[in-house]
C-alpha cells in the first residue's frame, strides 16, 4: 500500500492548489480525481466564460495570461493542466474514491484501481457532481439533461431551459441564437441578480421583444416525449418541446461526507464542520477545502476566494507534525 503525509481527493483548481503547497511544504501527497484533469470545468459549457477574471483564477501565483480580462473554458483547462505537467504534480486520473477509513491514526483511502495510506485527508470534491432534481414524472426520458455543453445540438428544436442563474441564462441565450426556439420556466419572479452584469441585460431584453419566451413563478409538472406540463399563475400550460434542460444547480456529495464521518449542520444549508482557521474537520486529520466548505451555499466559495485554503491546510498539518515531534 503507497503511503503519503497527504492524500488530496479531487483534481480540480482548489485540489491542484493543495498539491502544489504540499510539494512546496516537502509533503508527500498524491491527488486523486475520478475523470481528467479539473474534471468539473472539463463538463462546463464549451463556451463558458468565467465570472471571474483571470488573476482571481491564478494560483500559487502562477500568472493567468487570457485574450479577454475574464476567461473561458477552454483557456482555464490549458492554464490548470500546464500547473500540473510543468510541476509534474503526481496526479492519477480516472480514479475515483470509493471509500475512506480511519484507524490507528492514519487513514486507509480506497479508489476504483489502488489502496492508499496517509496520516491526513483533503476532500476538495466541489459540488458539480450532483444535480438538483426536479423530481418529476419524464425526468429520466433521453430529451432531459442536467449538463450543456454545445448550443449547436439544440438548432432548430423547440427547448426548454429550467432556472434562473448563470447556466440557464447562458445556455438559453446561445442555444437561441443558435436557431433554437426557447422557453424559459422561472421557479421565481424574476431573472436571478446574481446572473452575470453583463450578461442580465441581454436575457431581459430577449424577453422582452419576444424572442424568447420566459414563464415566471413556473414550475414544471410532467415531461413527454413532444411536450411538456407547465404550472404557470394563471393554470396548467402544454408547450410542445424536443429537449428539456434543467440547469437547476448542483449540490455537493452529502452522502459521501457523512460515510467519513463528517458532522452537517441540521438546516437546509447542511454546511459540514470545520475549523476556518486550519480547514479541518470534526474528525482529526481530514480537511475541507474549496467549494464543498459551502454546503448547499453553492455561490459563497469560488476558486477566487477558496485557493487560500491549500496554503492554510498545510501549514496546519505541518503545525501538528511539529507538535509530534517536540513530543
Amino acid at each position: 500500500m503507497k503511503q503519503f503525509d497527504v492524500i488530496i481527493v479531487g483534481g480540480g483548481p482548489i485540489g491542484i492548489a493543495c498539491g502544489l503547497a504540499a510539494k512546496t511544504k516537502g509533503l508527500s501527497y498524491v491527488i486523486l480525481e475520478k475523470g481528467p484533469i479539473v474534471n468539473s470545468l472539463f463538463y462546463y459549457p464549451v463556451n463558458m466564460q468565467f465570472f471571474s477574471s483571470s488573476e482571481k483564477l491564478e494560483i500559487d501565483g502562477i500568472p493567468f495570461i487570457s485574450n479577454e480580462a475574464k476567461p473561458k473554458r477552454n483557456e482555464a483547462l490549458e492554464y490548470y493542466r500546464r500547473i500540473v505537467t510543468s510541476n509534474q504534480l503526481d496526479i492519477q486520473l480516472f480514479e475515483k474514491v470509493e471509500n475512506v477509513e480511519k484507524r490507528d491514526g492514519r487513514f486507509t483511502v480506497i479508489s476504483n484501481k489502488n489502496s492508499y495510506s496517509a496520516s491526513n485527508v483533503i476532500i476538495a470534491t466541489g459540488f458539480y457532481d450532483l444535480p438538483n432534481r426536479m423530481n418529476v414524472p419524464g425526468e429520466n426520458l433521453p430529451k432531459t439533461s442536467h449538463y450543456y455543453d454545445d448550443p449547436h445540438f439544440y438548432a432548430n428544436q423547440k427547448l426548454v431551459v429550467v432556472g434562473a442563474s448563470n447556466s440557464a441564462i447562458d445556455a438559453a441565450l446561445e442555444c437561441w441564437r443558435k436557431g433554437a426556439e426557447v422557453s424559459l420556466i422561472i421557479r421565481g419572479s424574476e431573472v436571478g441578480q446574481r446572473v452575470k452584469y453583463w450578461v442580465r441585460p441581454d436575457i431581459i431584453n430577449r424577453i422582452e421583444e419576444g424572442s424568447i419566451k420566459a414563464y415566471y413563478n413556473t414550475t414544471i409538472q410532467e415531461i413527454r416525449e413532444t411536450e411538456i406540463l407547465i404550472d404557470t399563475p394563471e393554470g396548467p400550460v402544454t408547450l410542445e418541446n424536443d429537449f428539456v434542460l434543467a440547469l437547476t444547480g448542483y449540490k455537493p456529495n452529502f452522502a459521501f461526507l457523512k460515510k467519513l464521518g463528517i458532522e452537517l449542520s441540521d438546516d437546509e444549508k447542511k454546511l459540514p464542520q470545520y475549523n476556518p482557521e486550519t480547514m479541518e474537520t470534526n474528525v482529526d486529520g481530514l480537511y475541507l477545502a474549496g467549494v464543498i466548505c459551502g454546503g448547499m451555499e453553492t455561490h459563497k466559495w469560488f476558486i477566487e476566494n477558496s485557493r487560500i485554503h491549500a496554503k492554510i491546510i498545510m501549514n496546519a498539518i505541518l503545525h501538528e507534525n511539529s507538535k509530534i515531534v517536540e513530543a
